[in-house]
């Protein structure tokens, strides 16, 4: 018998929701809220692409050359967007998680996995993704973080799931609220500076279209329990990510077609290895926890 490129499947339902959680990379394969999709999902036979439904563990977004230097020892992360010389989205994008809740609720599925010190990240972190869906308030996304290691550790989570209304998001309106938006490069996505979003092409405090704007930048001054919500103006279908991190990444998906929006709850900035800004120091023994919520 054959293994699937997402490995063991194993789904969630409550109420009308129901999804798809893999053991490579603890992802979520999709999410339906009855006959629509609320996230963008791939097919059972497909490895993901372009993020989708990943968890980016122990840094999100890019470090730059992917080197870094952490309580006076300098680190070369593996190259993995080769293109760009950049460090990207982790390094349990592609291991095998696995199940350890004990099966009998199905609306639950709590997986595992061990990062080992390696190359660039010489530390121990047993991390754990609780899935858990509700039929009143959708699906909740718990990431947890334990250093199991001899000495501290530098970490950061983000996750990149894409809302979808079944439309272009070109045609859906987008709501928001953020202080700052974070200016990159456009060859390499490196960090310029932050700047207001207030009355900027990223102004989505009231909702309005997308329209052809291309986003892929983070965003910080964001409430707490911030909240992104993408609509469809003709049916008043919605897709609601809710999360308590202090950053947030929007991409309007170029790479899917312009279907979904990822919306990417983020602990720390794009190279935050290197600048320290909001960087996570876990300590032996020391637990990071965070969440996030999808819901319509």
């Amino acid at each position: 018998m054959s293994v699937l490129p997402s490995g063991e499947q194993w789904t969630i339902r409550a109420g009308a929701y129901a999804g798809t959680v893999v053991s490579v990379g603890g992802g979520l394969r999709g999410l339906a809220y009855g006959d629509r999709q609320v996230l963008v999902g791939y097919g059972e036979t497909e490895a993901a692409h372009a993020g989708i439904g990943q968890h980016l563990i122990p840094w999100p977004n890019r470090i730059t050359d992917g080197k870094y230097t952490f309580q006076g020892a300098e680190q070369q992360l593996p190259l993995s967007e080769a293109a760009r010389s950049n460090a990207i989205h982790g390094l349990t994008r592609w291991a095998n998680w696995e199940r350890v809740d004990d099966g009998l609720d199905e609306s639950l599925v709590e997986v595992a996995y061990r990062l080992h010190g390696q190359p660039g990240y010489p530390h121990q972190l047993d991390l754990t993704l609780t899935y858990r869906l509700d039929g009143d308030t959708g699906l909740t996304v718990t990431a947890s973080a334990t250093n199991v290691g001899a000495s501290a550790a530098p970490y950061g989570y983000g996750t990149h799931p894409y809302l979808t209304v079944g439309r272009q998001i070109d045609e859906c309106e987008l709501e928001f609220r953020a202080e700052q938006w974070l200016e990159v490069t456009p060859d390499r996505m490196t960090p310029v500076g932050l700047k207001p979003v207030a009355g900027s092409d990223f102004d989505f405090a009231t909702a309005r279209r997308i329209g052809a704007l291309d986003i892929d930048n983070a965003f910080t001054g964001l409430p707490a329990n911030w909240v992104v919500t993408l609509t469809d103006p003709d049916s008043g279908d919605r897709a609601v990510l809710s999360g308590d991190t202090r950053w947030m990444q929007l991409y309007t998906g170029s790479a899917i077609g312009r279907v979904g929006l990822a919306v990417e709850p983020m602990t720390c900035p794009p190279d935050s290895f290197v600048t320290g800004e909001d960087l996570v120091v876990l300590e032996p023994g020391d637990q990071h926890s965070t969440t996030f919520r999808v819901s319509v």
